[in-house]
């Protein structure tokens, strides 16, 4: 009986023990998760406070080729929702043009080219640093007639088939990289005998061949892409006709009337131009993103 009773209680204080063990488990558990939970809340706290305060009130100027000009504007509203308090100014226009206004004295943040060549040259003035400069995109030249019509033109090299061409200018990227096509081709002396409409971007040229205006028009695969009920692609230029890659470099420019505020905004904005979120936004629109 004496036995019955020590392994009766014997049993019980176990019970006990076991009970306590596991009541302080749960209050580990319990005291972990919730410190962990104020840990998360107070970091996550802190991330948006220093987002918010990332950057201060600017208003940056932003020259753009006008091949960009789509893309940038569907940017720059995302962009609001993480930079609330900068405001951007879009010049869009040829970059060639963007160059020389940069050159005689434009207000400008931010210089985003659709060739590396007038980058090149603002570097080598001195309106940009080199270091602030990034290849960021890649583009295709392509050959479009006006939707549904007819031509005889199948490619480049017959380009001189056609009644008119619209062409942009030479010191316009688009222009220059037609005019490497016609030199590689060797038909350069043909092409500039035809009947030519000179433009001054290649929103131009597009609006001409959309328009019907011209039977033929060289621009960019992203504007074709951009107006594809109104045009057809007759080519796009193969690597042995446009040798030179069409890159697209943003930089950081040299604006001796900005404020440091305005300084740090451009820098951000240029940062963000390389994100996973703004390079979806430009592959988009049909280009090809670099890094």
């Amino acid at each position: 009986m004496k036995k019955l009773v020590s392994s009766v209680l014997v049993l019980c204080m176990i019970a006990v023990a076991l009970a306590g063990c596991g009541n302080k488990s749960t209050e580990t558990t319990k005291a972990t998760e919730a410190t962990a939970s104020t840990e998360s809340a107070v970091s996550t706290e802190a991330v948006s406070e220093t987002q918010a305060a990332e950057v201060e009130a600017a208003t940056i100027q932003v020259y753009i080729a006008a091949s960009l000009s789509n893309a940038m504007d569907e940017i720059s509203a995302n962009y609001k929702s993480v930079q609330p308090n900068v405001d951007l100014v879009f010049n869009a226009g040829s970059s060639g043009k963007l160059q020389t206004q940069i050159e005689e004295g434009g207000a400008c943040d931010v210089f985003f080219s659709a060739a590396t060549k007038q980058m090149n040259a603002l570097v080598e003035g001195g309106y940009v640093q080199e270091a602030d400069v990034t290849d960021l995109l890649e583009n295709k030249v392509q050959l479009i007639k006006p939707a549904g019509t007819e031509t005889k033109v199948t490619g480049f090299e017959n380009i001189t088939d056609a009644a008119n061409l619209a062409l942009a200018a030479d010191t316009v990227p688009v222009g220059q990289y037609a005019r490497e096509i016609f030199d590689n081709l060797g038909i350069t002396d043909q092409v500039m005998a035809m009947e030519i409409n000179e433009c001054e971007d290649v929103s131009a040229v597009l609006a001409a061949v959309s328009e019907g205006s011209n039977e033929v028009g060289i621009v960019y695969a992203t504007d074709a892409a951009s107006v594809a009920d109104k045009v057809d692609v007759i080519a796009t230029a193969n690597d042995t006709e446009l040798k030179s890659k069409v890159i697209y470099p943003v930089g950081l420019v040299k604006n001796t009337e900005a404020d440091d505020a305005e300084v740090a905004a451009a820098k951000a904005f240029v940062d963000y131009l390389k994100t996973p979120e703004a390079a979806a936004v430009f592959e988009k629109y049909g280009f090809s993103c670099i890094n």
